[in-house]
């Protein structure tokens, strides 16, 4: 692993200068999971909710939350996206929804925080419309599955 970068020489926390990077296609995908009582998630996957359809504005939060990363990691560089996926699917057996985003740019520098941020602003959006029913959901495995681009190429989580 790497030093730190977001440290410079005397521990002073900053912004780190992709000035010099090039400007590369990157990917990033990441995951997570909310488990629930299975009468919420039958609700879910049903389209009953009263606030409306959970997934769908939850896709909808996943992509407004990538493009305010920035503005939620402070050293985060403003990146301009080309592309943001969502995508969930329902685990009947383990009442859970899990959701992948896989967000894409061409730019200087990584898309991690981007993808990882949609994933949880999609997943809290999910517990938020649905708080009324279940306060026990829990939001688990929020975690980086693979990224492409840059300097440091191709990387893929383990399993």
């Amino acid at each position: 692993m790497s030093k730190l970068t977001h440290f410079d020489a005397s521990g002073q926390a900053h912004m780190v200068d992709v000035g010099g990077k090039s400007e590369t296609r990157r990917v990033a995908v990441a995951s997570g999971s909310i488990r629930m009582q299975p009468e919420t998630l039958s609700t879910i996957a049903t389209g009953n909710a009263k606030k409306g359809d959970v997934l769908g504005i939850a896709r909808i939060a996943a992509i407004q939350g990538s493009k305010r990363t920035s503005d939620l990691i402070p050293l985060c560089h403003p990146i301009p996206l080309t592309k943001v996926g969502v995508e969930f699917s329902i685990d009947h057996s383990q009442n859970t929804v899990h959701c992948q985003v896989t967000a894409e740019t061409v730019g200087r520098t990584g898309m991690e925080m981007e993808a990882l941020t949609a994933a949880s602003v999609a997943l809290l959006t999910i517990y938020d419309m649905c708080k009324a029913m279940d306060r026990g959901m829990v939001i688990s495995e929020i975690r980086l599955l693979e990224k492409l681009g840059g300097k440091s190429g191709h990387w893929q989580a383990g399993e």
